[in-house]
């Protein structure tokens, strides 16, 4: 009998956190495989489909045999509508040797910090945030350096300022915000582009939600100046806006050095994305743009719903969301007695009522939940309907 093989993981993936918000998906569809009827307000994926033109493309595609390796930094024709979309709704000019075409918006934001940043290097993340950023920053060697945005959850030039030291390398910006939904106010970009300059800091801008707002113009940082442009990684794609998520497909645009050696660490990691989703992202910039503003109108209801089922649970406080399609709820007032924390509270939640948030803790903000309105208005009136009633019952 051969002897046990001890199987030793690197420190460094041993120390990785699996993906708060995946990790309750998989627990969601176990459940729903299950036979039970969970009601999921945790997933950031839109319920819409991608739009009939999308899809119509890329079958062409694949009937016209288009199915093999493309250049790595992706098809001409694609980084080109990239240029022209940047340039026209951002403000933000760039060639098309300044963008790199990937699999997601997640996995270019993992190689901008692998690009940028090393050992002894600190990155400063204002939390609320998408935990995905801490975990890739560790993974590059960096320090991610926490700053608490107190509600309303919008970013400020003196928020950063406090803890900038001679090792920061990089400010990581998203607006609008997951999970807050809070939008960067442009004359707080201003002034953040200014200290940036001054302190020649790097910012990995993600703007994967610029399209989902409400009343608050989204800026790109880029666009103030060519000064800060030289120092900013824009992030950006298509899942949310042109409900792609399966497609996983994104861009990332940046000074040409930059986004050269993002090429080549994706040349020696996955090479291209897929060559039918690029011809779809090419169908979703230069096609029709109707169904992105009537995927936003319903969003927009969802959120006015919200706020008025929301504003009448006396034990709950939160700020309505200037885009992204979160509410981030405080319920701080609801723990202590039986419940000792947000995640304890959610689990509970899912145990009882078979609604599934997002706690606080994924966010490094514990005391509240994440809850999701890209999930149909039946779904949210039905969770909001099985909350109400599970904090009548502790109350």
């Amino acid at each position: 009998m051969l002897p046990k093989l001890t199987i030793m993981i690197s420190k460094h993936i041993q120390q990785l956190k699996q993906s708060p918000t995946l990790g309750l998906d998989a627990k969601v569809r176990q459940l729903q495989a299950e036979g039970v009827l969970v009601v999921n307000l945790g997933l950031g994926e839109p319920d819409f489909i991608t739009p009939w033109h999308i899809r119509r493309v890329a079958i062409a595609a694949i009937k016209a045999g288009f199915t093999h390796y493309t250049i790595t930094a992706g098809i001409p024709e694609l980084r080109e509508a990239i240029c022209k979309k940047l340039l026209e709704e951002n403000g933000v000019s760039c060639h098309p040797s300044e963008i790199v075409v990937g699999v997601g918006t997640k996995q270019l934001l993992y190689h901008a910090f692998q690009v940028l940043c090393e050992e002894g290097d600190e990155v400063i993340i204002p939390i609320p945030t998408w935990s995905t950023y801490i975990e890739q920053i560790k993974l590059s060697g960096a320090t991610p350096v926490l700053i608490s945005i107190e509600s309303p959850f919008r970013l400020t030039a003196e928020d950063l300022e406090k803890r900038i030291t001679p090792k920061t390398k990089v400010i990581l910006l998203n607006s609008p915000s997951n999970p807050t939904g809070a939008v960067i106010e442009k004359k707080q970009l201003i002034r953040i582009a200014k200290l940036a300059v001054e302190k020649s800091i790097f910012v990995i801008s993600d703007e994967i939600y610029e399209k989902i707002t409400f009343g608050k113009k989204h800026h790109s940082i880029a666009s103030l100046g060519k000064k800060i442009k030289q120092l900013t990684v824009t992030i950006n794609g298509f899942s949310k806006s042109y409900a792609m998520t399966g497609w996983r497909i994104g861009y990332a645009a940046g000074p040409k050095e930059i986004i050269e050696a993002m090429v080549s660490l994706q040349s020696q990691t996955t090479s291209n994305t897929s060559s039918i989703s690029q011809k779809a992202a090419l169908a979703a910039l230069t096609g029709s743009q109707e169904s992105v503003e009537l995927m936003r109108l319903e969003l927009e209801k969802r959120r006015g719903y919200l706020i008025k089922e929301l504003s009448k649970i006396k034990e709950i406080s939160f700020v309505s969301p200037d885009g992204a399609f979160y509410f981030f709820v405080d319920i701080k007032q609801l723990l202590g007695r039986r419940f000792r924390s947000s995640k304890e509270w959610c689990q509970k939640l899912l145990e009882e009522e078979k609604v599934a948030l997002v706690p606080g803790e994924a966010f490094m903000c514990p005391g509240y939940f994440r809850l999701s309105f890209a999930a149909s208005m039946k779904h949210v009136k039905e969770g909001i309907k099985r909350i109400s009633r599970f904090i009548k019952k502790y109350d």
